[in-house]
């Protein structure tokens, strides 16, 4: 497939994104109905009742984060999301370790995502044959892998309209269970007895501030990726209008939804005791309260749902991973092939086939060491998750210096990075104090990825200066 090497002072890519074509590809990396499912299990094991509480701060905290990216996202476009905006802000050095970890968060993401599929897959099979159990889930990592492949070789434009297709169908059927649990509760002819509206989730009596900010760092998960559809800004129309819009909506409908949903699953299974303990230990949340309150051939098409969300999340993980790809590789980091695109697409080509050998190469290592697909979906979330934190981090750092060198621009908006970066600390350190194994030592292994951005600036100075050099001439 021939590609062409396009100079760095050009932007080859063709500008066709439209705002929704962008905000598809962060929804569909945060994949909604996989954080409905899983997402709320673990937080209302911590916070009881007040998992919508929970989700409301997380969404605060998620849109304190975003702001960076919202910000200079209206100044700066380039295909390199945090690797160009540090890089603009703070100075190249700080462009490629941002970048860097941006990276590995993509890669271990796709991985990660890969083993996801095949947890909804195992439950969507379980649901159709109770009992079943596929020994070969490496079968079904192979196929999604080939498929998402195939998607990410189309033309971004076709891809995200696909991505959106799956959105949409998701949230539609998420909702249509939210009505349902909402109106049979209201009724008083739900599944569950002595259950009502009970918007105590929200301010819960002997309120546990500290439970519910350690809460919400679980929660913040369900935000990851929202940046994505910054790796887009080299094919978008006017995108440093259309950007930071689409980012901004990405977060909000995510939170919207996020929160509404937690409200309707936690009233659903119950606000008392028992009802918590069955949300928090329940296998996927949406199945279970789909089963209970519509029947069993809906929980079947939720679960086929989260299985086809799941595969878009690995198709916007591995979209967003190789363009960052590409962008480094362009400016002179890796093989100058991965700095290719397609003529025709438009697409990174070399960079979309590498991505995708790596996250199934990354996800057969773990399933062939004898371990679950839920044991890839939790490892690599985790190390991608410690990666994402450093990235977001860099990037409030180069939005508060970019506000403080602007004296054009309102200081008072420095608040809004400076709480994001704190944020960041807070579910940085949740994260990692008091882990146990294997956490503690896949911990290690973020920092290690890290590290090594680090040791390459060192080591190649030639790098960094043809990285500032370029990145003036780009963004």
């Amino acid at each position: 497939m021939s590609e062409q090497n396009t100079p760095a002072s050009t932007s080859p890519m063709k500008r066709k994104l439209r705002l929704w074509e962008v905000t598809a590809l962060s929804v569909g990396f945060m994949g909604p109905v996989m954080a409905i499912a899983l997402n709320g299990i673990g937080v209302a094991g911590l916070v009881g009742k007040a998992v919508p509480l929970t989700f409301l701060v997380a969404f605060i905290g998620t849109l304190f984060v975003g702001y960076a990216f919202i910000r200079l996202t209206g100044k700066f476009s380039h295909a390199g999301s945090v690797y160009a905006l540090a890089g603009r802000t703070i100075g190249p050095k700080a462009g490629f370790f941002g970048g860097f970890a941006l990276l590995g968060t993509y890669l271990f993401f796709a991985a990660c995502i890969l083993g996801a599929a095949g947890v909804f897959f195992d439950g969507f099979m379980q649901l159709i044959v109770p009992g079943f159990k596929f020994n070969f889930e490496i079968v079904v990592i192979v196929v999604v892998s080939v498929l998402v492949l195939l998607l990410c070789l189309r033309e971004s434009r076709v891809v995200t309209r696909l991505l959106t297709l799956v959105g949409a169908v998701g949230i539609l059927a998420m909702l249509i269970l939210a009505v349902v649990v909402l109106w049979k509760v209201q009724q008083g002819s739900g599944p569950v007895e002595n259950v009502s509206f009970d918007f105590s989730t929200f301010m819960p009596e002997n309120l546990d501030l500290v439970g519910i900010l350690t809460g919400s760092v679980f929660a913040f998960l369900s935000w990851a990726g929202f940046e994505s559809g910054t790796s887009l800004s080299e094919e978008t129309e006017n995108p440093k209008r259309t950007i930071p819009r689409a980012l901004f909506g990405a977060i909000t409908l995510a939170g919207l939804l996020y929160v509404f949903m937690m409200y309707v699953q936690t009233v659903g299974f119950g606000a008392d005791d028992a009802g918590i303990q069955q949300f928090a230990t329940s296998s996927s949340a949406l199945n279970e309260l789909s089963a209970m309150y519509i029947g069993k051939g809906f929980a079947i098409l939720i679960a086929l749902i989260a299985f086809i969300v799941a595969m878009g999340a690995a198709t916007s993980s591995t979209m967003a991973a190789a363009r960052l790809i590409y962008a480094l590789a362009r400016d002179g980091f890796g093989p100058a092939s991965l700095g290719t695109l397609n003529p025709k697409t438009s697409v990174p080509t070399r960079a979309v086939i590498w991505t995708c050998i790596n996250a199934f190469v990354l996800a057969a290592i773990v399933f062939l060491t004898g371990h679950s697909s839920l044991e890839i979906y939790f490892w690599y979330a985790f190390i991608a998750t410690l990666c994402m934190i450093v990235a977001y981090a860099v990037t409030s750092i180069g939005a508060i210096k970019f506000i403080l060198s602007n004296k054009d621009l309102p200081q008072w908006e420095l608040i809004f990075p400076v709480l994001g970066l704190l944020y960041l600390v807070i579910v940085f350190l949740v994260q990692i104090i008091g882990q146990e194994a294997p956490y503690a030592y896949l911990a290690y292994l973020s920092g290690l990825w890290c590290i090594a951005g680090a040791i390459i600036i060192i080591c190649l100075p030639g790098l960094v200066k043809k990285i500032g050099a370029n990145l003036t001439e780009e963004v």
